[in-house]
């Protein structure tokens, strides 16, 4: 027998309650609860991976200063890099996924930019705390230092397809270096090739630079590092910060306050040289 009006709509209903993710919570829920929920890119050394089945990395020891700072558990979610950081805030922290996931009070690595966070406007970002900046690492002994990207020549580039730096060395001088990019499919893939002796230069961002080669134990004077500057519209370097649920901008603020402090301190410099990083405070703060 078909099911009544009535049960159709209940069974509609109970089907909906299902799939209703926990709701990001302002601050006062945050320290009721007693545990904030962060969310971190799964696959993102040196700031947040997996390692033998457990999270560690910049970001990682980031998120428990942060739950310690406001006296609360930390309950950390790894989540997949979608196809861009829009869709990656509508899942973690405002949307959610089918199957009903809780969401996160707060999400860190995010572009701490102004068109950005126009675009996103369910969400409030935090003060940044990072600059990042796109760089090469080049070994001593298989090609000589250089200035600027005309100075390569010739040179052979390990770098990560479909990232910013890939996509910067692609459109940068006209589109000259095409011919020098071995493009890997993660970084990690780039990195190692460099390391066994594949191309004298790669590609990334300095924070993925260091923390591999870090990570390897790279003797750092075998090793010169470029910053990459570049005029015109090519971004070479970018602001990162966090991101949470536009009607918990207490929690956004609580935030911002305790990264400034870290960064005031010195406890956020610490945190990157434990995993071998050089910490760059974000500009104009």
């Amino acid at each position: 027998m078909p099911a009544s009006p009535l049960r159709r709509s209940l069974l509609l209903a109970a089907s909906l309650m299902a799939v209703t993710p926990a709701f990001a919570r302002p601050l006062d829920a945050v320290r009721a609860d007693g545990t904030l929920r962060v969310a971190l890119y799964e696959d993102n050394a040196p700031f947040s991976a997996l390692r033998d089945g457990k999270p560690e990395g910049i970001e990682v020891d980031l998120a428990k200063a942060l739950a310690d700072t406001l006296k609360v558990k930390l309950d950390l979610k790894l989540v997949d890099a979608g196809e861009n950081s829009d869709g990656d805030l509508r899942l973690a922290l405002w949307r959610g996924d089918l199957a009903g996931s809780a969401l996160s009070d707060l999400m860190l690595h995010v572009p701490a930019d102004r068109i950005f966070a126009q675009r996103n406007e369910q969400v409030f970002m935090t003060r940044p705390y990072l600059e990042q900046r796109l760089s090469l690492a080049w070994r001593r002994g298989a090609t000589e230092d250089f200035e600027t990207l005309g100075d390569i020549g010739a040179t052979p580039i390990d770098v990560e397809g479909n990232s910013a730096a890939d996509a910067m060395l692609l459109t940068a001088n006209g589109g000259s270096l095409r011919g020098n990019l071995k493009h890997f499919k993660s970084f990690d893939e780039a990195a190692k090739a460099f390391l066994s002796g594949d191309a004298p230069i790669l590609a990334g961002t300095r924070s993925e630079l260091e923390g591999a080669f870090a990570k390897a134990g790279t003797a750092r004077d075998t090793i010169g590092m470029t910053q990459v500057k570049l005029a015109g519209p090519i971004k070479t370097s970018w602001q990162l910060g966090g991101a949470v649920k536009s009607d918990s901008r207490d929690l956004g603020y609580a935030v911002g306050d305790a990264l400034t402090a870290m960064i005031d301190g010195g406890a956020m410099k610490e945190i990157f040289a434990r995993h071998g990083v050089t910490y760059e405070p974000p500009t104009g703060y």
